[in-house]
């Protein structure tokens, strides 16, 4: 038979299971307070509660670092699928409510999150003013599931193969720039191949890997590994670099067509860069959709329709 001191010691409550999980996750106590709302005095007084409870510790500390113990290693792995089965859960009864509210947390590249903030999320917020959109913007592609995010936004061809997607209904370029300086001294390149004898912005991807850039034109395809001084992994700072007359650069076309139309970038190459497919809203299937959620993609699909026709209008 349990005594009372076992009972007291199960007592554990949401906040503390949901800081384990953010720690472990973002890697420090001050990155995971963000995500949770909260202080990092409050998050430490939540996570040395809970290892007292317990009766071992889930974290080894230092002044510069946070990592897992043998036990918090455990304790993830055990509990990160119950506690994702509870979310799901109140989800699951939060969707009965007939005015959506509460929040929705969003994944996205920087330039996704864009491209969605104006015509989506904003007209979301105005319909449904009981919601909170929480986005976070982060180059590389992460696990919305294990990171606690209810929708990824990304470009189709990167989404995972076990997620249910809604397109956005916009094809995606790229587009390939320099200053004016840059080709005053340089010249311009006419065919891909000729970026091997100019300096390039060079793209390193999420995984670690350095960008090939990609090139269509008439079914003839290329792949050009460009040579240049610097490597980036975020757009901002390409941009910057480009406008400085380092080299030429490949963005998305939505992040330099102000930079284009004002003269200040000069775009290249521009036939050998078809559309390809856009961007799309993602979330896993297996997971109960709260009400917010629900209407949140029906508002996209709404967007994309309205989108699509407007495009074909254009034409």
């Amino acid at each position: 038979m349990r005594n009372g001191l076992d009972r007291d010691n199960d007592k554990t409550g949401l906040t503390e299971l949901n800081a384990v999980i953010a720690i472990a996750r973002r890697g420090t106590f001050r990155a995971a307070a963000i995500d949770l709302n909260m202080s990092t005095t409050a998050l430490s007084l939540a996570i040395g509660k809970l290892e007292a409870s317990l009766g071992v510790r889930l974290f080894n500390r230092t002044t510069r670092s946070v990592s897992l113990t043998g036990a918090g290693r455990l304790f993830v792995e055990q509990v990160g699928p119950a506690l994702q089965d509870l979310r799901s859960a109140l989800d699951a009864v939060r969707s009965e409510r007939d005015t959506p509210s509460g929040t929705i947390r969003i994944n996205a590249a920087p330039f996704a999150a864009r491209d969605i903030i104006s015509p989506l999320v904003l007209e979301f917020l105005r319909r449904y003013p009981d919601m909170i959109v929480d986005i976070v913007t982060e180059g590389r592609l992460v696990d919305i599931v294990a990171d606690g995010f209810d929708i990824g936004v990304r470009v189709a061809g990167l989404v995972p193969t076990d997620m249910i997607t809604v397109p956005l209904g916009r094809a995606q370029r790229y587009a390939i720039v320099a200053s004016p300086d840059y080709l005053e001294k340089h010249g311009t390149p006419l065919v891909p191949p000729d970026l091997l004898n100019h300096q390039c912005i060079r793209v390193r991807l999420p995984d670690g890997s350095l960008f090939r850039w990609r090139f269509e034109k008439d079914g003839e395809t290329a792949q050009i590994d460009v040579r240049g001084p610097i490597i980036l992994d975020e757009a901002n700072l390409s941009r910057v670099a480009v406008l400085e007359a380092t080299g030429i650069g490949l963005f998305m076309e939505q992040s330099v067509m102000e930079d284009i139309e004002t003269g200040r970038l000069i775009r290249v190459l521009d036939d050998w860069t078809p559309p390809f497919p856009g961007l799309c809203l993602y979330y896993p299937g297996r997971r109960n959709l709260s009400a917010g959620v629900k209407a949140f993609l029906a508002l996209a699909r709404v967007h994309a329709a309205g989108r699509s026709r407007n495009e074909r209008r254009c034409r």
